[in-house]
């Protein structure tokens, strides 16, 4: 009899064990099933790569901004194709803020000596001018006015005269310096 009573004790706390374990598991299943899904972080539209001097840079390699300065409705986008027609990667388009005044092109570069921006400007003719303005915008950003008289045709590349950091769109290279086989941004 004595017997019977510790296995009956044995089995009484195995199942209490088991029990209590099965809770916590259901608990913390129920946590994970009702938690919230984490964040989705956005991709960088183009990273900061390093242009060495001597290094050609092509419009493929340059991500521009068309920003609307006070021109007609549907300048910025049109500029926009016409620029994407000639290789360059589509950045944003939006309206320029109220006080950028009367003007013809303006392209915003943290840098004026920056590559992207002279071969960029090379595509907007005589009347632009290249600032040094932060504009919090990815790549290169262009402000186009009223003035403003369409998109020429341009150089096919430039070659950086100093080393230079250009916002890269993904996947794009910069060959090195003796021009063979690229390395990857």
């Amino acid at each position: 009899m004595d017997l019977d009573v510790r296995a009956g004790s044995r089995s009484a706390i195995t199942l209490g064990v088991l029990a209590v374990l099965f809770v916590a598991a259901l608990a913390f299943g129920w946590s994970r099933v009702t938690a919230p899904f984490p964040e989705r972080t956005a991709a960088a539209p183009c990273t900061d790569t390093l242009v060495r001097a001597g290094e050609e840079l092509v419009p493929a390699q340059v991500m521009v901004t068309v920003l609307n300065g006070g021109g007609r409705n549907g300048l910025a986008g049109a500029a926009m194709t016409r620029l994407a027609s000639a290789g360059f990667v589509e950045g944003r388009l939006a309206n320029a803020p109220a006080n950028t005044g009367r003007i013809a092109a303006q392209i915003w570069a943290s840098d004026p000596g920056d590559p992207a921006a002279i071969l960029l400007a090379s595509y907007l003719g005589k009347d632009v001018d290249i600032v040094d303005q932060p504009s919090g915008y990815p790549g290169i950003t262009i402000v186009l006015g009223r003035d403003f008289k369409g998109i020429k045709k341009g150089r096919a590349s430039v070659t950086a005269q100093k080393d230079a950091t250009v916002c890269m769109p993904p996947g794009t290279t910069v060959p090195d310096a003796a021009g063979s086989a690229p390395a990857s941004s």
